[in-house]
């Protein structure tokens, strides 16, 4: 069929909706194999290392590759989850012991707190998309990754407006978590950090291609 006709666009929609479904149920079946901590981190870095493959248009059956990537990166992935999950579980303790507290200062720490909270989980939207998409030492993930939702505010906003919507749905519609909810997060903010990353690496590009040839080169993900 013509691929701009009408047949062909409801097709390729229903097809990433599958697609979607099949996503997310890899995703809540491997994460619960690694007992969840252990579980997340793996499955997500699959996860997205799936949707990259997609975005670029491999056909590569979903449930083999994921399970591969699943079990070659368990390591490393977890390696960089780890700490993230770390960090947040002693933000949200914080935040709730200060933010129980009726005193000015104690308020003041839990608002401090709730914006690093925040700015992690913006930084956290790319972690994995950049695991999927470049090959950097384990320790610059996250910093690269900070780097990177600080400097391009707009897209670390959407990618924060998108999550919350997700959390909203999921909330108000339990019934969309077994099927779709972390599937399509993972998707939509796979695809838009594609976007974003590429946007960005053409942007370096094209500033080291007029720097003189004497002046530092520019990191292709900062």
């Amino acid at each position: 069929m013509p691929s701009g006709s009408f047949n062909a666009r409801a097709y390729s929609f229903f097809d990433t909706l599958l697609w979607i479904a099949c996503l997310n149920l890899l995703w809540i079946f491997f994460a619960l194999a690694g007992a969840g901590i252990l579980g997340a981190g793996p499955a997500t870095a699959a996860a997205h290392i799936a949707i990259r493959k997609r975005v670029r248009g491999s056909e590569a059956p979903l449930a083999r590759s994921f399970a591969s990537h699943y079990f070659s990166n368990f390591g490393r992935a977890n390696a960089i989850a780890l700490p993230v999950m770390g960090v947040a579980v002693v933000l949200a303790m914080n935040w709730n012991y200060f933010s129980r507290s009726g005193d000015v200062i104690s308020q003041l720490v839990a608002a401090g707190i709730f914006v690093v909270a925040i700015f992690l989980a913006g930084a956290a939207c790319y972690l994995f998309p950049m695991y999927a998409r470049y090959e950097l030492p384990l320790a610059r993930y996250l910093l690269t990754s900070s780097r990177f939702a600080f400097r391009h505010l707009a897209g670390t906003v959407i990618l924060l407006f998108i999550s919350a919507a997700a959390f909203y749905a999921s909330s108000t519609v339990p019934g969309l978590i077994p099927f779709f909810s972390v599937g399509a997060w993972l998707f939509v903010t796979g695809w838009l950090c594609d976007r974003f990353f590429s946007a960005n690496d053409e942007s370096v590009a094209t500033a080291e291609a007029a720097a003189p040839d004497d002046a530092v080169p520019v990191a292709s993900v900062a």
